[in-house]
């Protein structure tokens, strides 16, 4: 199960928790929604671990955002037709010894991202990182390149809420006061007010070796924007569950608490946005670029992928229901499908001049919370229909919130409705990972759906 690169690179990891004197190493995989999942093991363990993997069980694999489980797993085939699966069996973390850092907010701990195997050593098909392995493979002799810009927020925390009575599925979010109370978008007396916290989260992810380029306080209070550098596609999403993870950590043992959450329920906050910005290359040359045009004809295919598939995209870009809550008219977020030159209003954006090697693709309808393998996924499948049909995009968009065009999902149940009736993105994700990933969704839904919100109290309680 482990071939000759990885025991070599297994030695290595050896070698590095003896020189530092590790005590425990974290055994992770990015579960559906992109949170990292796995155990702890001690540092005598490891040896092991990298040889035969470390066993979870399989029902981390069927939970929805609550952390419920929302397949029967007691039963024939534990609910997702696989028998593996029967009786909340174990899987197996395999560990990808590329991935191992020593993480520098706990210590003495190393840390390690693993892919998930079943019992016989064949993947997982609800493992999130395979589903973007097979899609990069797909690409043949391109390679998928990904920049990453996230917006965020971070508070303080002024109550943990960790009475027995804050406890449940979800348990009660802490209370939390600004660190600033914004609309004065990259200023400096702003950026200073937050350079604090900043610098503390930049040493950490720093140290983890991510590819930082910039900070960034962002328009709204307690908002914070990181970039990262370009990366090949399975290191840039890697890099973004480790920076989320590792930010939200860093953040809590200060006092803070880091959300990614796109819109949180708090006095004037705003909503926040990742940017995906990619590229295809090409034996080292950016297959975007054109020498006198803005995009490459390979650009102009990908691009009109994009578009056609946009609508179903949206359920692996905006996973939650809270994230359709950001498209708004004249928000600088995207309202329906269009593309633009240089126009942050467009849902995709072409960065770029004729010549030039940095020219890529912004795609603005993400939210932060979206797990990187199914979004990045999306693309890629969108794109080389576009490449596969050799589609034209329409005329880009010089009113993007006027333009007429089709309208993007309104909500999370529109956007699944759409992702279940897309043949090009459910013949390549896969038909039984779409439905799984539906079926777990509409739990979330289902669930949000029963809930008495304020504006219904609001609106009906002394009216009726």
């Amino acid at each position: 199960m482990v071939d000759a690169r990885s025991r070599t690179s297994g030695v290595n990891i050896l070698k590095e928790i003896e020189a530092r004197g590790l005590k425990a190493v974290r055994f992770s995989f990015a579960d559906q929604h992109g949170i990292l999942r796995g155990k702890t093991l001690a540092a005598t363990e490891v040896r092991g671990a990298l040889e035969r993997g470390v066993t979870v069980t399989s029902t981390l694999l069927l939970k929805d955002t609550s952390h419920r489980t929302v397949f029967p797993a007691f039963t024939p085939g534990g609910g997702v037709a696989m028998p593996e699966f029967e009786g909340a069996a174990d899987v197996l973390m395999m560990p990808d010894a590329s991935t191992f850092r020593v993480l520098p907010w706990a210590p003495d701990t190393g840390w390690v991202l693993c892919d998930l195997r079943l019992q016989d050593g064949r993947p997982v098909p609800y493992d999130a990182r395979a589903v973007l392995r097979k899609a990069l493979e797909k690409l043949g002799e391109h390679e998928f390149i990904a920049g990453l810009e996230v917006e965020f927020h971070v508070f303080r925390i002024t109550n943990a809420n960790l009475r027995p009575a804050d406890a449940g599925q979800p348990g009660t979010p802490p209370d939390v006061e600004l660190l600033t109370t914004g609309y004065q978008y990259l200023t400096e007396q702003r950026y200073d007010l937050i350079d604090p916290v900043v610098q503390v989260l930049r040493g950490g992810l720093e140290q983890l070796g991510l590819p930082l380029r910039s900070y960034e306080v962002e328009f709204g209070p307690s908002q914070f924007e990181f970039t990262l550098a370009p990366l090949g596609g399975l290191a840039a999403a890697d890099a973004m569950v480790l920076l989320r993870s590792a930010i939200k950590q860093i953040a809590r043992r200060h006092g803070y608490h880091a959300t990614f959450m796109c819109r949180p329920k708090l006095p004037n906050v705003m909503s926040s946005g990742w940017h995906l910005h990619q590229s295809l290359a090409k034996g080292g040359r950016n297959a975007f670029s054109a020498e006198r045009e803005d995009l490459s004809d390979v650009g102009k295919h990908y691009l009109a992928g994009l578009l056609a598939h946009a609508r179903a995209a949206c359920a692996f870009s905006t996973p939650t229901i809270n994230g359709y809550k950001r498209y708004r008219p004249y928000s600088l977020a995207p309202d329906r499908v269009i593309w633009g030159k240089e126009n942050r209003g467009a849902l995709l954006r072409v960065i770029g001049a004729p010549g030039s090697s940095a020219t890529r693709i912004e795609n603005r309808i993400g939210e932060p919370a979206a797990n990187p393998y199914l979004y990045f996924a999306s693309q890629i499948y969108s794109g080389l229909d576009g490449m596969a049909t050799r589609a034209s995009p329409p005329p880009a968009a010089e009113t993007p919130y006027e333009a007429k065009a089709e309208l993007l999902p309104r909500t999370l149940t529109e956007a699944l409705q759409a992702l279940r009736e897309d043949k090009v993105l459910r013949a390549g994700v896969g038909e039984a990972f779409v439905d799984y990933y539906c079926r777990i969704k509409d739990a979330e839904i289902a669930r949000y759906n029963l809930e008495v919100s304020d504006w219904e109290h609001r609106e009906y309680f002394d009216l009726f």
